[in-house]
């Protein structure tokens, strides 16, 4: 590496030198052409240099500080076998700015993660508190209320848990629902039958599915009915047992919908409700949101648990959060 220095934050200038074990991984550690530790640079205000399984980090003593505990909680991911990419780097940066992290993140960081997620195609693990907590919630309660902003993973986690529980044989069908709400478009000018007009709708679950199991398997299991993709309209009626039942942008359910959709629980099932109560699309004349009103009238009852994010857990580019940060502003 051979770059100008970036400037240091203000304070008392430090430097510290870090080695690193298994210099067969640095490579991963560091990124190609260095690009994880350029991240960190203009992330944190201090300049890195490295050379052999050694890295030296100057700057400011408190962002040198920040910055080796970065780069060894980053190389202990590693070493489990996570990838580091900048959204990561971003969320390791965030939790280990958190007082409340730092017992999370260490204890993360000396021995397996107590928290993760396997799929057929990746493993997973929480890249904010608020991820952490959810992910216990997801497997310890039967019924989980996810609200927040786009991006913090709320849909997505609860899939790769369904998809986990599937495989291992803990649930016998993973049912995914979502309301086929119009948001500006006309069902009736889309091409094709009803399902082909509906499966826009549900894109966002196909694509979490296809990010935690093999194509040929999700169109296998699809096929079988082990997986069921639907409007919540096709749940009216049924009993939903030894299932994972995920609702995706329940925000746009009216309150009758929720309650029939809460009551469709069966044996052996977990249910995830995810929305964000600040994004609504419901139609004109509606304004009561099902997930507001199941929120307030449920919170509280035992074997449920709700778990609220906020733009500090969205794991999309950090221009998003900044989006929905923005956004929320406006409507405060």
């Amino acid at each position: 590496m051979s770059r100008k220095p970036v400037p240091a934050r203000p304070g008392e200038r430090s430097r510290a030198e870090l080695s690193f074990d298994k210099p067969q991984l640095l490579p991963r550690l560091f990124g190609e052409f260095d690009s994880n530790l350029l991240a960190l640079e203009e992330r944190l205000g201090v300049y890195i240099t490295a050379r052999g399984d050694r890295v030296q980090v100057e700057g400011a003593a408190e962002a040198v500080a920040h910055a080796r505990e970065v780069l060894n909680d980053l190389h202990a991911r590693v070493i489990r076998g996570e990838d580091i990419d900048t959204g990561l780097i971003d969320a390791v940066i965030a939790m280990s700015s958190e007082p409340t992290l730092v017992g999370i993140v260490r204890q993360e960081t000396d021995s397996p993660p107590p928290i993760m997620i396997r799929t057929r195609r990746k493993t997973i693990v929480p890249r904010s508190l608020n991820q952490a907590h959810y992910m216990r919630q997801l497997v310890s309660n039967d019924m989980i209320f996810a609200l927040g902003p786009a991006g913090t993973g709320k849909t997505y986690l609860a899939v790769a848990q369904a998809v986990a529980q599937l495989i291992t044989g803990s649930v016998q069908r993973l049912i995914l629902s979502r309301p086929a709400v119009e948001a500006g478009e006309k069902l009736g000018f889309l091409p094709g039958d009803m399902k082909e007009k509906v499966d826009p709708y549900l894109r966002p679950l196909y694509d979490a599915l296809y990010d935690c199991m093999p194509p040929e398997q999700v169109e296998r299991r699809l096929a079988s009915g082990e997986i069921e993709i639907a409007p919540i309209a096709f749940m009216r009626g049924r009993t939903l047992a030894d299932a994972f039942v995920i609702l995706d942008e329940a925000q746009n359910t009216t309150p009758m919908q929720m309650k029939m959709f809460l009551t469709r629980f069966g044996q052996n099932s977990r249910m995830v409700i995810c929305g964000d109560p600040n994004q609504t699309d419901l139609p004109g004349g509606v304004t009561a949101s099902g997930l507001n009103d199941a929120v307030a009238k449920l919170e509280g009852i035992e074997s449920l648990s709700v778990v609220r994010f906020t733009t500090a857990d969205v794991v999309r580019h950090p221009i998003v959060g900044r989006i929905v940060q923005a956004y929320e502003g406006d409507n405060a």
